[in-house]
């Protein structure tokens, strides 16, 4: 099978349209249409219902179009370890971890990596879904568990715990809660249950909603509990890091929090030599030590003499 014309029926495929395909591939709508002619004859079969808002797929071409994407991802990963350099750094870098320990952990501390490789591009997708590294929906993730996907290389980074948060202004309005019975004169922030969080926050939220509560505010991401959080609005379940970079965070209720949480990085066994992985992996890890490093110092002062 012509791989120029699988190139180009992948391109229109995904574009829904010959013009589109065409301006993508620098050629004309002509020959893009010529070529798909030339596919389907040669298949025997239709590949694209036509219509006048645009092109799309038939049973066959829905197959060839999985087939198609199948490949491009796989010499997307054949083309990433070949640009690999043994001495540079440099190209796109796909990581895909959640909302809350991306926007509240990841996210702020990038900078660093960026001084380290300026030529390293970091395209950083958060989301809940866990992506299919396998199949090259991203090229490293940071997971909340350890990722059960077969042939991947996974490293357990830190453990990580959901607490009970609150500003010294707050408290000062409303007055600290000694035990979880008094929480019931208080507005508790947090994920809502039915939107996708880990099992043991999810517990944790549900047991503290099993209490009496004065008023509640949900939101669909820990980065919006904290903003209402840091903004007074009542008390919030947040994980234990943003502890270390709000220092005027408050944590409550020794007892109100989630367990542990383990903290997973993983990657596809076939990008073992990739140095922008490596890259990574080391970045995360280094800053994991000054956080522990931190957080140890935080604790030592708060200490009674």
């Amino acid at each position: 099978m012509d791989w120029d014309k699988l190139r180009i029926f992948h391109a229109v495929a995904d574009a829904g349209s010959l013009t589109h395909a065409g301006e993508t591939l620098n050629l004309s709508q002509s020959a893009v249409s010529r070529q798909m002619r030339g596919l389907e004859e040669s298949l025997n079969t239709t590949l694209f219902h036509r219509h006048a808002r645009g092109l799309i797929l038939t049973e066959q071409g829905e197959l060839l179009f999985d087939a198609t994407r199948a490949m491009i991802k796989r010499l997307d990963a054949a083309t990433a370890r070949i640009k690999d350099s043994e001495e540079e750094v440099f190209g796109e870098l796909r990581v895909t971890t959640t909302i809350g320990f991306g926007t509240l952990w990841l996210a702020p501390r990038l900078a660093r990596l960026y001084q380290k490789y300026p030529d390293l591009k970091i395209d950083l997708m958060l989301e809940e879904r866990v992506l299919d590294l396998p199949m090259r929906e991203a090229d490293v993730a940071i997971r909340m568990k350890e990722p059960s996907q077969a042939d991947l290389i996974r490293k357990r980074l830190m453990n990580v715990s959901m607490r009970l948060f609150a500003t010294p202004d707050y408290i000062a309005r409303r007055g600290r809660p000694e035990r979880l019975q008094d929480l019931a004169q208080h507005r508790l922030i947090c994920q809502n249950v039915r939107s996708t969080q880990v099992g043991a926050a999810a517990s944790m939220v549900n047991h503290l909603m099993s209490h009496e509560l004065d008023s509640l505010l949900t939101v669909n991401n820990y980065f919006g509990v904290l903003q209402a959080v840091l903004h007074d609005l009542g008390i919030g379940v947040l994980p234990d890091y943003v502890a270390n970079d709000f220092p005027n965070l408050i944590p409550l209720l020794e007892e109100a929090n989630s367990g542990d949480i383990p903290v997973f990085l993983a990657y596809p066994e076939e990008l073992r030599q990739s140095k922008r992985i490596g890259a990574f992996r080391d970045f995360v890890q280094d800053e994991i030590a000054i956080y522990r490093k931190q957080v140890k110092n935080q604790n030592l002062a708060a200490q009674p003499d």
